[in-house]
């Protein structure tokens, strides 16, 4: 054996081991964490909440709801188009919900803090104008 050995090899994998398994946890909480509050997003839209757990179809609900093409849904696997698609979207997402674009900023860059309250605050979905308004939501005119 060298001076330098490999003594402790064992020790720096269980280590490795820990805190992959700690962000893993961490990665599901924030998961699960995002996922209520776009099941409640999708439940005041009008649409159903468990489509806020199925990949791939909760952005196309999620474009319903902002009034885009559901074909979008294609772009997002587009590198650098999918930014500005889910910037686009965000926005009309605070639109959809009567707020402003400082709040769609807010989506974008403290979404832990933006999401829950648009999901658990008193915003009501007001829709996008052009597209049907489900039943459950008010008919008012979006707020300026």
């Amino acid at each position: 054996m060298n001076n330098y050995g490999d003594y402790g090899a064992a020790e720096g994998y269980g280590a490795a081991a820990a805190v992959s398994g700690g962000m893993m946890f961490f990665n599901l909480i924030v998961a699960v964490f995002f996922a209520v509050c776009l099941w409640k997003i999708f439940v005041k839209a009008g649409k159903p909440g468990w489509a806020a757990i199925i990949p791939i179809y909760n952005c196309i609900v999620m474009f319903e709801i902002v009034g885009m093409p559901s074909w979008y849904v294609v772009l997002l696997f587009v590198p650098i188009v999918n930014i500005v698609i889910a910037i686009k979207m965000v926005i009309k997402l605070a639109k959809a919900f009567g707020k402003s674009g400082a709040y769609a900023a807010g989506l974008i860059f403290l979404p832990v803090i933006f999401y829950p309250m648009l999901a658990f605050g008193k915003s009501q979905y007001v829709g996008m104008g052009t597209m049907a308004t489900p039943a459950s939501a008010p008919t008012a005119p979006m707020a300026q």
